[in-house]
């Protein structure tokens, strides 16, 4: 594996004189994300001194990410580190930092971050009553458990919530990850998170869909088809927005629509309710911008509604 590359300071930012100094950092859970992190801050300078995880594959992930840390329970990580890097799933999250408070081994004077990108710092409160400086640091990357999930830290963007004071450590931290750092307010990270789910997770779930449409259409190689189609696509969605759109929508063909939902209600019912979904907020999207004129889009939206309503799987 190629030494990580050295992030490089971007402009504005506090001089090196006032970033973190060498800090011992535990790492609560070395999953996908958690393993990953604490390489690039061992990269950075600092000393990883202990981590948990509970599978097998964050055993193993650790083994290979941060070779010599030993695995702990949490508290004990909590104990022996100034920097805490809280990587768990967002829903366990408020439950491990309150825990830790009632044990008491939150201390005055520590950093704690989360790479949660649905919370903020409220959820870090336990700890900051104790005297920790809280942090919200979210890498807005897709990482799958690979091995290049490393070089993808690079230059990928992190949401970054904090106080006012704070927030020179935070964009410090974000840029000897190797990251490029960007604010996101308290009150907007929840709408932060939905966007980031919508565009990554959902693009999964389509284009998985897609590639399973050709297979049944007798495509044998799904992935040669989509890939350049796909790639064109999302480079006029990030440039253009919705006067990228193309297809049967944007040309108000409601015949094609509706032949393409009585083909998938023969032959693949069960995507149908996504298609049907998609196919709304895409007419939707096209009338606001004004792709179509409202007599082109009230056919379509009328074709769209009677297909949900016939569709039992809509129903669910």
């Amino acid at each position: 594996m190629p030494a990580p590359r050295r992030p490089v300071r971007a402009a504005g930012l506090a001089p090196a004189s006032a970033a973190p100094a060498r800090l011992r950092v535990g790492i609560i859970g070395a999953g996908r994300v958690g393993a990953v992190l604490g390489a690039a801050l061992a990269a950075a300078g600092h000393d990883v001194v202990a981590a948990s995880g509970l599978s097998a594959a964050s055993a193993e992930r650790a083994a290979r990410l941060l070779p010599g840390v030993p695995l702990l329970p949490a508290d004990e990580v909590v104990a022996a580190a100034d920097l805490v890097v809280l990587a768990v799933p967002d829903d366990t999250l408020s439950g491990l930092v309150a825990g830790l408070a009632e044990t008491g081994v939150w201390r005055a004077g520590q950093l704690t971050f989360h790479t949660s990108g649905a919370h903020g710092l409220a959820v870090l409160a336990p700890a900051e009553r104790a005297g920790v400086l809280p942090l919200a640091l979210h890498p807005a990357m897709t990482f799958s458990g690979a091995p290049e999930d490393a070089d993808r830290l690079f230059g990928a963007p992190f949401g970054v919530t904090s106080r006012d004071e704070h927030r020179p450590v935070a964009e410090t931290l974000v840029l000897e990850m190797g990251g490029e750092p960007f604010f996101v307010a308290e009150d907007d990270r929840r709408l932060y998170h939905a966007a980031l789910v919508t565009g990554a997770n959902h693009l999964v779930t389509l284009v998985a869909e897609a590639a399973d449409l050709l297979r049944a259409a007798g495509i044998g190689d799904p992935g040669r088809v989509l890939a350049p189609l796909l790639t064109a696509a999302l480079d006029n969605g990030l440039r253009r927005g919705d006067r990228g759109l193309t297809g049967p929508v944007s040309r108000g063909d409601v015949g094609t629509v509706r032949q393409h939902l009585e083909t998938l209600t023969d032959r693949a019912p069960q995507a149908v309710a996504a298609y049907v979904a998609m196919a709304e907020r895409t007419t939707e999207r096209a009338l606001a911008a004004g792709r179509l004129k409202r007599h082109e889009g009230a056919p379509l939206l009328d074709l769209l509604a009677a297909a949900r309503d016939q569709d039992p799987a809509g129903s669910r």
